[in-house]
């Protein structure tokens, strides 16, 4: 079976901005937003916002824009941020440490409800309220807890390996924050995060901004 891809990925990248914005909204008890102030919040073409919306299949209306509560709902319910997802997280370093204690995930349905580990001074202790367990526990851990997800923060040297495992323990979905491209069945799921990615962007950008004299 071949891997799903989404042509449109730059599309849902761009929803959970939008969401923020869509929020802030709602909190200022706003009934409708228009595509072109989401456009302007985010130095983007209205027909650009509007796009991104439409896949989510909701329809504004002329001259109001869309209803705030329904567009939450659609945003939410198109990216399964209205629904509960288990996760476990491999390597509680500084990174997966930070990720444990970020808590926009458990307000978009991410619980990350274990963490694993090889260091001793790590396991049985808890970070942001999350027991970190021996790494070695790590394939019955997971049946235990029947996680689907998997958030994968190890040395790269060890990645691969590591999502061996994850796949024989019965893991779905791997959001993998290494520099490894992972050899996994078709039917697994891998995001790969290159964090470095966005550092070169962002100097890119600030290198061309000098260049510029701003």
């Amino acid at each position: 079976m071949a891997k799903v891809k989404i042509s449109y990925a730059p599309s849902v990248r761009r929803l959970p901005s939008y969401l923020h914005i869509i929020r802030q909204a709602e909190r200022n008890k706003d009934f409708y937003i228009s595509g072109t102030v989401i456009a302007q919040e985010l130095n983007l073409e209205p027909i650009q916002v509007r796009k991104d919306l439409a896949i989510t299949g909701i329809v504004g209306k002329p001259k109001k824009g869309y209803p705030v509560e329904e567009l939450i709902k659609a945003i939410e319910r198109y990216l399964g941020w209205d629904q509960n997802h288990v996760a476990v997280l491999v390597g509680a370093g500084n990174l997966g440490s930070a990720l444990m204690g970020y808590q926009e995930f458990q307000r978009h349905g991410l619980r990350i409800v274990a963490a694993f580990d090889t260091d001793p001074q790590k396991v049985g202790s808890q970070v942001h309220g999350v027991p970190v367990r021996a790494m070695e526990n790590l394939e019955q851990g997971i049946r235990a807890i029947e996680a689907e997800i998997a958030i994968l923060t190890v040395p790269s040297p060890f990645a691969q390996a590591t999502a061996e495992t994850l796949v024989r323990a019965g893991i779905t979905s791997i959001w993998n924050f290494t520099n490894t491209k992972l050899k996994v069945p078709d039917r697994i799921v891998v995001q790969r995060e290159d964090l470095s990615s966005g550092y070169a962007l962002l100097s890119v950008q600030m290198l061309a901004r000098k260049s510029a004299g701003l």
